[in-house]
């Protein structure tokens, strides 16, 4: 993990004492909501339908055992015993009192832990691959560049207030576990044919009203030229992009206007500009990798006999399960990489008690080198267990109701908060979320139906990120009435793609029943093996429309 310098506590302690002034300002009325909203959207701090709600920054989605422990106790003393992870690795406490948020940043700061950048119109916390550093098919780590870029855009003085938000992923692999091709702008660590280190990059993607795959800005560019390049990029949407219309501020509204080719131009020009004034990225990526506290692995090899084998097979079945559905394989010999669902049967999406977070926190540091991950799809990731120890591990997990067995499978849905806390929602997700969960419960019918993922926003705002579910849902209002969209086709690999809307929208007693109904077209028309999303692009959505819409 990246180990912070005292400079970095410094700004984080600078910054919660500017913030309790602008809350004790707020309080006694010096300032308005208008002026205040701004300050508290800086600071991660939302005005919700019951509470305040703070969003809790987690760059690039890693977290140490102890600042998972200091999150636990911080939901313990200021909320109600639980947080929420969201699709965008952060964390989101849900009952916030406003003259208590600047106690809480204080508490966060003693575990570098802070909420900077995490909402407003700035560019936001930095995403990556929760298997960075672990994963086999990485060409390089890709944390170091998303804290370099992390320290790069935190409280840049000119890009503190863009047109709209903006959204950096990153990625080491050629396979995206970041969904980098939906973000205003995506990196990929790359190599070429020399060998030399740099980044494919790609611009104008992002979800919303106005969902879009982004294009390709640079096929290659070379490693020292990336902030120089971001910088750039910045600059154009700056100052070209629209701020007549906020739902038109996007960068992959400027990206269509103007086509990828004339808007790489633009950013070519002010980069020969700027790109004297920068430090060159290589020396100061360098730096940051020399911050990095890496793990170190044993020589596990010869006794990590524990995976599923015909000469090996394992007698307890529901580990076997989990084995084979959640655990996947690490880039170094007998070790693993665990994911855990935070999708229990009727549970809520990314959602964990205090208690638990402090268990998880513990099982970080005992099997997988003190760090623990959290995902687009809201779950943690264990990244460096032993699989030697995955037998002990499954069997503490079971007994703190943190063994689903069913990463990537039917009932782990992503779902936003919608209409049950956020004040933007114009539905609600988390019921339809727990009813897919119970209508989908046997495991032998998920594992029937295989890989799938299922996506929930309660508005247009796509926080659940339902435009790349292969079945996406969308909640809307129409006539004082819940009633959801159906979206089939969504990819959010690196087949990054939008999904279409079947037809008409569905009640909420009926929406469930939808679903039901494209799983069970699937299950007829599958070739064999074949996984829903291969079936939808081989057929497209027709056949689905045929069955959903028959007597509708």
């Amino acid at each position: 993990m990246y180990q912070y310098a005292l400079a970095d506590n410094e700004l984080l302690n600078s910054r919660t004492n500017q913030f309790k002034d602008q809350i004790s300002r707020r309080i006694d009325g010096s300032l308005s909501e208008d002026e205040f909203r701004p300050l508290r959207l800086m600071n991660g701090l939302y005005l919700e339908m019951h509470a305040y709600m703070l969003r809790i920054a987690i760059p690039y989605g890693v977290l140490s055992s102890n600042q998972l422990h200091k999150l636990a106790d911080v939901s313990d003393r200021f909320d109600r015993g639980y947080g929420h992870f969201t699709t965008r690795q952060n964390i989101q406490l849900n009952w916030i009192e406003l003259d208590q948020a600047s106690d809480i940043l204080s508490h966060l700061s003693d575990a570098n832990l802070h909420a900077i950048q995490s909402s407003g119109n700035c560019i936001r916390s930095v995403t990556a691959d929760p298997y960075a550093g672990a994963g086999a098919d990485e060409v390089a780590d890709p944390r170091p560049t998303a804290e370099l870029i992390r320290q790069w855009s935190c409280l840049h003085p000119e890009f503190a207030f863009l047109g709209r938000k903006f959204k950096i992923a990153v990625t080491g692999s050629e396979h995206d576990r970041a969904s980098i091709r939906v973000h205003d702008i995506g990196v990929q660590l790359v190599r070429n044919e020399a060998g030399e280190a740099g980044y494919k990059l790609f611009v104008g993607g992002g979800l919303g009203r106005t969902p879009m795959v982004g294009k390709v800005l640079s096929e290659f560019l070379p490693e020292n030229e990336l902030l120089a390049y971001l910088e750039a990029a910045l600059r154009v949407y700056n100052l070209d992009g629209r701020r007549d219309n906020k739902y038109k501020a996007r960068i992959k509204i400027l990206t269509r206007d103007l086509g990828v080719n004339n808007l790489r131009e633009r950013i070519d020009a002010e980069y020969n500009g700027c790109r004297s004034q920068l430090p060159d990225t290589s020396n100061w990526l360098r730096h940051v990798e020399s911050q990095f506290k890496l793990p170190t692995f044993d020589d596990a090899s010869s006794d990590a006999a524990v995976y599923v084998t015909d000469s090996n097979p394992i007698t307890d079945k529901s580990l076997a399960r989990w084995i084979k559905t959640n655990v996947i394989s690490h880039r170094v010999d007998g070790y693993s990489i665990v994911n855990i669902s935070l999708k229990p049967v009727n549970g809520i999406p990314g959602d964990v008690t205090s208690e638990q977070m402090h268990l998880l926190a513990d099982l970080a540091k005992r099997f997988s080198s003190d760090e623990i991950r959290v995902t687009k799809n809201q779950n943690l990731v264990l990244p460096h267990v032993k699989t030697k120890d995955l037998t002990a591990l499954y069997d503490i997990l079971k007994r703190h109701s943190l063994a689903e067995a069913n990463h990537g499978l039917l009932t782990d849905v992503v779902s936003c908060p919608g209409m049950d806390y956020c004040s933007l929602a114009t539905a609600r997700s988390i019921p339809i979320a727990q009813e897919i969960s119970q209508r989908f419960a046997d495991p032998e019918t998920q594992d029937l139906v295989g890989k799938i993922a299922i996506k929930i926003s309660g508005c247009i705002n796509a926080c659940g990120h339902h435009h790349i579910g292969q079945i996406g849902i969308l909640g809307l209002e129409k006539g004082g009435k819940e009633y959801y969209q159906l979206v089939l086709g969504g990819d959010d690999s690196e087949f990054a793609t939008i999904g279409k809307v079947t037809g008409p929208g569905f009640s909420s007693e009926e929406i469930v029943d939808a679903v039901a109904t494209v799983i069970d077209v699937y299950l007829e028309l599958r070739l064999e093996d074949e996984l829903f999303v291969d079936t939808q692009r081989r057929l497209g959505s027709k056949p689905f429309k045929e069955v959903l819409y028959a007597t509708h």
